[in-house]
């Protein structure tokens, strides 16, 4: 009794969410059993002997975790309004396959290939055609009162097909050179990982001041503090997590046919015998030798889609939190008649919610375009359950009111670990979709019974 006391006190003091807590012992769990899975049927260099829990994988994760985490963002808004969106799936695909066919049959030809404005282009087009979806399915479903489960049902279906007229049936491929950057394509995808040391250091500097701040806004309108200890603890738990997944990125070197690709697109000499399995080791000649040997140019550090889903994290949990249209949400969802009392245009609250839920439709379909240099018409195929399932895990109520931006995120890499680790051990695609199926299932009871033991 003591020890859960003692736990008790801890969590009250520090105020951690306990839910978010047992997603990441969740989290830690999965990753563990993969790994120890692959010890005795994969074996290979990970953490516990497996393959999971490798710079390699993991890095591979946070990068096919960033178009789901992107879209889950805007999920929670919409489910905590009490509506849900099951098109963004479709809408994915026909934003992807329309900026596609933008830049290999329209730009490309019209500017030339590699013009610095197709990507520009391309992108602006792929944010305006999601707000407009989005404006679409939110019209439909507050002025022409349809419910938006039939609104985005029909979305689901009719979208994919408008791709599969865009893309005649075909992939569209290959995407501009600075396009595919966006979506972490090749060794310039990254930022490096000197870079990712500055990007860490300043997020856990962040951190301490947001903690410091918050500290002086409690004390300034009479709230209890924190213990000093409790303050300590969050700063350096929060440190320790930056600085541990900094280093695991930047622990990823480039594949060694990478780097000789590389070596050839910068006249760099390769010495016979200097490349080893790892692509770590490669000696050059001249100035670049101390620099190889250190492998400062040669690791991918934090991918550029995975520092997109960040921004997009931060941005929408200040909207949540910080801004009068997040309150109304949140209002609207928890309790809609004292909101349309209190004078306020729901109509246009859920219009503005979906538009906002197509304009990061349109980034994630960005993100996975340029991620696999192409777009099909099966680029966005069952996205919709991963980005519902992970809001749901996250804690997003389905009876609206309640739900977090940073709950939803964990949520999506919950489940892209679980697809992910599936699939590096070669789980047959239908144990996968009863894996998505009854983790799906799984949350929303355990939501049901968290909420029934907060009453």
């Amino acid at each position: 009794m003591m020890e859960e006391g003692l736990l008790g006190r801890f969590l009250r003091a520090t105020e951690i969410d306990t839910r978010m807590l047992g997603m990441l012992a969740a989290l830690f769990l999965i990753w563990a059993g993969f790994d120890l899975y692959g010890l005795f049927f994969k074996p290979g260099d990970g953490l516990l002997g497996g393959q999971f829990l490798t710079p390699r994988n993991l890095w591979t994760l946070l990068v096919q975790t960033s178009s789901i985490a992107v879209m889950a963002t805007g999920m929670v808004l919409v489910i905590v309004m009490r509506q849900i969106d099951l098109s963004v799936g479709s809408v994915l695909t026909t934003i992807a396959v329309a900026i596609g066919s933008l830049q290999v049959y329209k730009l490309g030809p019209l500017l030339g290939v590699g013009h610095p404005a197709i990507w520009i282009i391309a992108v602006v087009s792929g944010l305006v055609l999601g707000a407009c979806i989005g404006a679409l399915n939110g019209t439909l479903t507050a002025y022409a009162q349809i419910p938006s489960f039939i609104v985005t049902l029909g979305g689901l279906i009719a979208y994919r097909g408008i791709a599969f007229l865009l893309a005649s049936g075909v992939t569209v491929a290959p995407m501009d050179n600075t396009y595919v950057l966006i979506g972490g394509y090749g060794p310039s995808g990254s930022i490096g990982p000197t870079a990712s040391w500055i990007l860490g250091l300043l997020v856990c500097a962040g951190l301490v001041l947001g903690i410091l701040r918050g500290r002086q806004q409690r004390k300034k309108f009479n709230f209890p503090l924190r213990p000093v200890w409790a303050e300590v603890t969050l700063g350096a738990i929060g440190s320790f997590m930056v600085l541990g997944i900094t280093a695991v990125v930047n622990a990823y070197p480039w594949a060694p046919k990478v780097i000789e690709n590389y070596a050839k697109d910068h006249n760099i000499a390769i010495p016979p015998g200097t490349l080893d399995v790892s692509g770590a080791a490669l000696c050059t000649d001249g100035d670049k030798v101390v620099r190889c040997l250190h492998g400062l140019i040669f690791y991918n550090g934090f991918a550029i889609p995975v520092l997109i889903a960040i921004v997009v994290g931060l941005v929408m949990t200040f909207i949540a939190n910080r801004t009068r249209f997040g309150r109304y949400v949140y209002a609207a969802g928890g309790n809609p008649e004292a909101v349309e009392l209190a004078g306020i245009n729901s109509r246009r609250l859920t219009v503005m919610v979906f538009t906002l839920m197509g304009i990061l439709v349109g980034i994630s379909a960005i993100i996975s375009s340029a991620r696999l240099n192409a777009a099909t018409i099966s680029l966005g195929q069952s996205n919709e359950l991963y980005v519902i399932a992970a809001v749901v895990i996250g804690g997003t109520s389905l009876a609206g009111g309640i739900g977090t931006i940073y709950g939803a995120m964990l949520g999506a890499l919950l489940m892209q670990s679980l697809q992910s680790g599936m699939s590096l051990l070669n789980f047959d695609s239908a144990y996968q979709d009863i894996v998505v199926g009854v983790v799906l299932a799984l949350a929303v009871f355990l939501d049901q019974v968290y909420r029934r033991r907060a009453k």
